[in-house]
């Protein structure tokens, strides 16, 4: 809930200023994506950060930052390469002189896009970042197939993402936050 909370804030900020630069200030629509989501990004790295994923304790700081990173510049490529699609084959300057159905296309990519940015978003910080996925998929198990306390720690000490987390704090230089 919190996730879908946090993420629709962070649509209205990167469609607003999306449309704000295309719209009012005849931007390209690709370089006004990659600001309007880099904008977005930053707000939803911070709600993410305090409201929807909480520090692990096996994983430091830095390794959470560069998941979020990671994960993000590959959503901004995602987006940037639909919103492109999106206006493929329009006139060079279609975002001057095509300018409503340039918005619009670029609006129509924008929903596709966010809808695909915000899948792979969800999968990777899943997989890396939240360390509640285990409990989680066992509970949607009926009861005579869930896993028993002992089975989800094992499952969970074997798991990449608490074994990149002791990566991460065995790797974590002196003085940086753990």
């Amino acid at each position: 809930m919190k996730f879908g909370i946090v993420g629709v804030i962070a649509f209205i900020i990167d469609w607003g200023i999306l449309n704000l630069l295309v719209g009012v200030f005849h931007m390209h629509n690709v370089i006004a994506a990659t600001i309007s989501f880099i904008i977005s990004l930053i707000f939803n790295y911070l709600a993410s950060m305090k409201f929807v994923f909480k520090h692990r304790d096996d994983m430091a700081r830095w390794m959470e930052i560069v998941i979020f990173v990671a994960g993000a510049v590959v959503g901004l490529f995602m987006n940037d390469a639909i919103i492109w699609i999106s206006t493929y084959g329009m006139n060079h300057d279609a975002f001057v002189s095509q300018h409503a159905e340039y918005l619009l296309r670029t609006n129509v990519g924008k929903l596709v896009a966010t809808a695909v940015v915000m899948v792979w978003n969800f999968l990777i910080r899943k997989w890396l970042l939240d360390d509640t996925h285990t409990n989680a998929m066992n509970r949607l198990k009926s009861k005579e197939n869930r896993l028993t306390a002992e089975e989800l720690e094992a499952k969970w000490q074997s798991s990449f993402s608490h074994k990149l987390g002791v990566w991460s704090i065995e790797h974590t230089p002196k003085g940086w936050p753990k």
